[in-house]
Parts: C-alpha cells; structure tokens; sequence
C-alpha cells in the first residue's frame, strides 16, 4: 500500500455476511490472549451488536456494543487487520459506537481492555472493574482469567 494513498474508512453494521471475517479477526487477538474467542454461531446470533470498518469492499475492522443494562454498554471485539494499523480505525468504530450508544440514550460505555491510553485518547476514564456487576456476570464467570484478570476498565459518560 502506497503512503500516499488516501484511504477512505466507512464504519457500518455488521451483516450475517460479514460473519467469517470478524471470526478471523477476533480469533487473531484471541490467540495472542487479548480477546474473549467468539465462535461463529455467537457472532451471527449477535451480528446485531458488531459494527465493521471497511476501505473500498474489504473489512479492516470490528467492534461490538453490547447491553449490559438498562443505562450500560460494553465496547467489545474491537480490533484491526494488523496491516492497517495507523490509520486511526478505531478512532472510528469507537466514536461510531458511541453515537449508537447515544441514539439509544444509554449514558455509559464501558470497555475491559489492554489498550488503556488508547481509550483515554477517546474520552474515557479508568474505573474499578467492580463497579460492573453486569459484566462480571455476563462474560467474566466464563473467563479462563476470571480470578486473575489483568484487563482495565475505563468508562465514558455520555451526555446529549
């Protein structure tokens, strides 16, 4: 890819036809033990939740948002193609995953990460994971590193 190039990034909905391709993506920083696995059949029962960044027809990145409340979402899933790192796409899913947010007028998003500075360059803050029982009971007791997690939280409180 030339430096040059000016690459152009959509973010979009996920489709049922989308589904191999965030499997791959998420099964890469699965491997590497920085995200949950999620198999194919959960990716199309939750096509619904995940969101992809496209340049031209080719999907270079996911995220998911997922419910955990009535006033809570989880940012989840969200990765890149290692060879478009840089480009600032997730910069991109993550704002286009707080506005989903936001039209559905939930105030706060959450996220369990490694990528700390990254989350605070996007307006986030880190918290206590304790401070989410919602999500310690929905993923975290199915977690390999549920009594040692070394994951931060951070949260953004949304307003309109």
């Amino acid at each position: 890819m030339e430096a040059t190039e000016q690459l152009t990034v959509v973010c979009r909905k996920a489709a049922p036809e989308d589904v191999e391709t965030l499997y791959e993506l998420i099964k890469g920083y699965a491997e590497q033990g920085i995200m949950l696995p999620r198999t194919r059949d959960t990716l199309l029962r939750q096509i619904d939740t995940f969101v992809v960044a496209e340049i031209g027809d080719t999907v270079v990145g996911c995220g998911s948002l997922l419910r955990l409340g009535q006033d809570l979402v989880e940012i989840r899933s969200l990765g890149m193609s290692q060879e478009y790192r840089g480009l600032k796409i997730g910069n991109k899913l993550v704002d286009f995953l707080v506005e989903q947010a936001r039209e559905q007028r939930i105030p706060k998003i959450m996220a369990l990460t490694y990528a700390v500075n990254f989350f605070l360059r996007n307006g986030f803050s880190v918290v206590e994971k304790e401070i989410f029982p919602e999500k310690v009971w929905k993923d975290c007791v199915n977690c390999p590193k549920q009594h040692a997690c070394d994951e931060i939280a951070v949260l953004k409180l949304l307003s309109w």
